[in-house]
């Protein structure tokens, strides 16, 4: 599996790469296409150096098959840092050859290399595949913390 692909730590070189991915992932969830928009949200969060972004790469034609976003947080509680993956995308062509596993297993490998207490993450609840990759990794759902958001 790994032999046909690149599996890396993303760049700002890998920003036109991404976006296309990225604008995908957006309309995935019903948001409209917008790869300018996607390109400009992306490059400030690498120039700011807000998230770590990770892609993969199919060797035989330098194709962007998929990529992941971790963005840093904090455990006031066991005091340490965690990661929140808060975007996973494997391009339709990519999809059901283990590419999702080798995005888990990088973010895995990165959050061990950082130190920290973990990873977490969320899915809509109809998109029954994504959650049982997650389950097989290990990730463990919910079910005695309500999470709740306010948009201001």
């Amino acid at each position: 599996m790994s032999e046909l692909f690149i599996v890396r730590e993303a760049t700002i070189e890998d920003l036109d790469g991404i976006a296309v991915l990225f604008n995908h992932y957006r309309t995935f969830y019903k948001q409209d296409s917008d790869l300018e928009g996607a390109k400009a949200y992306l490059s400030e969060r690498f120039e700011q150096r807000e998230s770590v972004i990770f892609t993969i790469i199919d060797k035989s034609s330098d194709q962007y098959a998929a990529f992941t976003q971790l963005y840093p947080s904090f455990s006031s509680i066991s005091m340490q840092r965690s990661w929140i993956l808060n975007d996973l995308y494997v391009h339709e062509d990519y999809r059901k050859q283990g590419v999702a596993q080798l995005l888990l297993d990088a973010a895995k490998s990165y959050a061990q290399e950082t130190k920290s207490k973990g990873l977490s993450l969320s899915t809509a609840a109809d998109n029954v595949i994504a959650q049982r990759l997650y389950e097989r990794n290990g990730y463990v759902k919910d079910e005695e913390f309500f999470h709740y958001d306010l948009n201001v």
